[in-house]
């Protein structure tokens, strides 16, 4: 069996190596190693490879396609193309329903507590001085449904709104968005990330924002803890993954407090989380356990 870990064109054969390029390598050499010990070769590739044959590989991993949402309708494009040549982990419809943040809702009506979130779809007349007025809230969280690594991704508060009027009506013409509440625990407690593998929890890492700041990436100067998740936490996770039907491979739950004190969903990451694999190579294998079977069965 052939397997393809599927990437971004710039981690396939990268000249300059960075710290945070490094980590993309490392985690992805990881997945390859673990497969390759189950006897599953393995082949790094771009997902926008125009010459590759998907038909090629038994299955293809999404590890490290952080470009796809500044190439939305290339990647989507793809997405359908490829979709009958090869087998995707996770799953095609899987992945399509996660890369749109509309994917909370769903979950809230599963029972799932997710951050209070206000969908602004695309095309909307509306201020945002009238749609804090709206919702009765002042300080907000402003992002895209379609994004990733902060990409405009804006704190709001009433000294800034007008400031950023231009750009939210720019963005708003072209792509839904989502306003929350700032949870104030984020900068106290930081934002936990479970990583579930076949349903079962595996490792976990608290993430923390940089003083003065509340976007918990390392793209933005946040740092990464080890964590010891409570058996709560740990159950929330799973059954956050249950309700993912079908139970994805692999996710990352990312989990915060609210302004109440409760724990909820920011985040459930099935298409290419960082899944520190460093920090607790032993999910790597968990994953080609599962990847290997199924594709045995």
């Amino acid at each position: 069996m052939k397997i393809a870990i599927i990437t971004q064109e710039k981690y396939v054969d990268p000249t300059t190596i960075d710290w945070y390029t490094e980590q993309v390598l490392t985690e992805d050499g990881l997945m390859s190693k673990a497969l390759e010990k189950r006897g599953i070769e393995t082949v790094k590739v771009a997902w926008s490879d125009p010459n590759f044959n998907w038909e090629l590989v038994d299955a293809a991993i999404f590890r490290s396609t952080w470009d796809y949402f500044y190439r939305f309708e290339e990647f989507t494009a793809w997405l359908e193309r490829v979709k009958n040549q090869t087998k995707f982990i996770n799953p095609i419809e899987q992945v399509k329903w996660n890369m749109d943040k509309h994917y909370l809702i769903d979950l809230k009506n599963k029972g799932i507590p997710i951050v209070e979130s206000y969908f602004i779809e695309i095309g909307s007349k509306i201020s945002l001085v009238e749609l804090h007025q709206k919702l009765g809230w002042n300080k907000t969280v402003l992002k895209p449904c379609i994004s990733g690594g902060g990409k405009h991704t804006y704190l709001l508060d009433p000294e800034n709104y007008l400031k950023h009027e231009e750009v939210f009506q720019e963005v708003i013409s072209k792509e839904a968005m989502m306003l929350q509440p700032y949870q104030e625990l984020i900068t106290e407690k930081g934002e936990i990330s479970l990583i579930v593998i076949a349903g079962k929890h595996t490792h976990s890492v608290l993430k923390k924002a940089k003083e003065g700041d509340y976007r918990v990436q390392d793209d933005f100067g946040g740092t990464v803890h080890p964590y010891s998740p409570t058996k709560d936490e740990i159950d929330f996770a799973e059954n956050v993954a249950r309700a993912c039907y079908p139970l994805p491979f692999y996710a990352r739950i990312d989990i915060i407090w609210d302004n109440k004190g409760e724990m909820v969903i920011s985040e459930v990451e099935l298409i290419e989380p960082e899944l520190w694999f460093r920090r607790y190579s032993e999910a790597a294998d968990s994953l080609a356990n599962a990847i290997v079977n199924s594709l045995r069965d």
